[in-house]
């Protein structure tokens, strides 16, 4: 699948310690075992001329204190609080090579952020989606991009989750829905 660079965006989700390091807060082996493939198709697509945005989920400690209804403390206890080791992208992760850090504070990078702004000003439609957690941050953010009009392109090999079967379940949603599940090896990045 060809892509072209000055249209397409590598959206990496959430790649931070607490959720891919062994001493983070909510850390998923799946999570840890797609470091290497996310930071090979970072550095393939930024070689290229693509754009690469990293987001990081980040929770300031008071953010669900008033919540009615929606509160992701109670579901998954504190995790990545604002200015802590938790909330920090990966070491092993490229992030110098970011066009942008998106700071996000629910499970959908578009909600109350920047995201889309960002996209239309440069005339992206390609997203490439990577990161974890498959069911959670990658499919509601590739939901949300698709709901946009944006092209979600869901790579298979660089998405973390909990269990197999969590993954398998949102990128059958996925692509049923709103996007389209890829490969890494099946992505080429070239100018027309």
């Amino acid at each position: 699948m060809r892509l072209e660079p000055a249209r397409t965006a590598v959206v990496v989700v959430d790649m931070q310690n607490g959720f891919c390091h062994p001493d983070g807060s909510l850390y998923a082996p799946g999570s840890e075992a797609v470091i290497e493939p996310i930071a090979d198709l970072v550095e393939r697509a930024s070689d290229a001329g693509a754009s690469v945005l990293y987001t990081r989920d980040v929770h300031p400690p008071e953010q669900f204190e008033d919540a009615h209804y929606y509160d992701e403390f109670d579901q998954w206890g504190e995790h990545v609080l604002e200015g802590s080791w938790d909330a920090e992208i990966v070491d092993e992760l490229p992030s110098e090579r970011a066009d942008h850090v998106v700071e996000k504070h629910t499970y959908d990078a578009f909600y109350a952020t920047e995201l889309e702004a960002w996209l239309n000003a440069r005339g992206i439609d390609d997203l490439v989606l990577c990161g974890t957690l498959a069911n959670v941050c990658v499919l509601h953010t590739g939901g949300s991009a698709g709901l946009r009009d944006f092209r979600p392109l869901l790579v298979e090999d660089c998405i973390g989750s909990i269990e197999d079967e969590h993954k398998e379940y949102a990128l059958e949603h996925a692509e049923w829905l709103f996007g389209e599940v890829v490969e890494r090896d099946d992505l080429a990045f070239e100018s027309n």
